[in-house]
């Protein structure tokens, strides 16, 4: 194993979104949403959890380079099924911040557990996944273009002997 050398690379501009869904009972969002937890204010700690998360990244991520961030942004929006997290992060440096974007909406998630948990055990962190990112030499990618694209064909795997 080894940290990948970004040595030479150029500092550019660097975005990634991350999203999060964190499945729960009806009850237990609306809870939530009028105050009435425990805890405190779980949309607040959640935001807080998240970017504290995302400059904490190589901390527990092996091999993650430590960079500077210009910002992160976690919203957490009410949806049927319980709350929809976004992560937004932003760098001007030598390599990306997906990893920093998903961490983020993974901690903000984890926080709405914790600060729930009593009187919802059964909710379900599902469908971690990067939404965008931009900058560097591979440029942008947005999750769906990839079924916008010409299928690639199958190839054909040959038999082992």
């Amino acid at each position: 194993m080894k940290m990948v050398d970004v040595g030479a690379k150029p500092k550019t501009e660097r975005v990634a979104v991350a999203t999060a869904l964190l499945r729960m009972l009806p009850a237990t969002r609306e809870r939530i949403l009028a105050g009435k937890m425990e805890k405190g204010d779980v949309l607040a700690a959640a935001r807080l959890a998240g970017i504290m998360a995302a400059k904490r990244t190589p901390d527990f991520v092996p091999l993650c380079h430590p960079i500077a961030l210009s910002g992160v942004e976690v919203t957490l929006e009410p949806v049927a099924q319980g709350l929809s997290i976004r992560a937004t992060v932003r760098t001007v440096d030598r390599t990306g911040v997906e990893m920093e974007a998903l961490t983020s909406a993974c901690a903000a998630a984890l926080t709405v557990y914790d600060m729930c948990k009593s009187v919802d055990r059964g909710m379900v962190m599902e469908a971690v996944q990067l939404e965008h990112k931009s900058g560097g030499r591979s440029g942008t990618w947005e999750r769906g273009a990839e079924a916008r694209e010409a299928p690639v064909k199958p190839t054909r795997r040959r038999a082992k002997r």
